[in-house]
């Protein structure tokens, strides 16, 4: 599935962090940035969680909620928030059904050897549901900055 702006974004309910359970229609009323990251504690999603947590004030005066995604398990987010003072909220996918509802669970390629995993990604969702941004295949430096950026000029 390809994820198209103006669209209704994809239904989801997951297990978060802080025992809670996350939800589109939980969240309607604010904005709301998804990060798709493939992994807790390595490099690219440790830079990326940190630029996120970095602008973590501006984005809660822009009314806006970020929720990060992977198939890691609660444990490992857990872990993963203690160890880098994450205070966002981080859902597990484990089942990938959310994954693959928002097109990021693709066939990956490292050394000739072909997998299953995350594909970097990030949706803005506006106030009522609707996604208003995608960024495909993200490249982690600046990144946060821009989504922050775009939530702001959401209103």
């Amino acid at each position: 599935m390809t994820l198209s702006i103006g669209t209704r974004a994809p239904d989801f309910s997951l297990p978060a962090t802080d025992g809670r359970e996350i939800s589109l229609d939980g969240l309607k009323g604010r904005k709301i940035v998804l990060y798709f990251y493939p992994k807790d504690d390595t490099s690219g999603c440790t830079l990326e969680a940190q630029n996120f947590q970095a602008l973590k004030a501006e984005f809660t005066a822009a009314d806006t909620e970020i929720v990060g995604v992977s198939p890691d398990s609660l444990k490992s987010h857990d872990k993963f928030r203690a160890k880098y003072g994450l205070d966002f909220t981080l859902a597990s996918d484990e089942a990938t059904a959310m994954l693959q509802a928002y097109g990021v669970w693709a066939e990956k390629s490292m050394y000739g050897r072909k997998y299953m995993g995350v594909e970097r990604t990030t949706v803005l969702i506006d106030r009522n549901g609707v996604i208003a941004q995608v960024w495909s295949k993200v490249k982690v430096p600046g990144h946060a900055e821009e989504v922050l950026k775009a939530a702001q000029a959401l209103g």
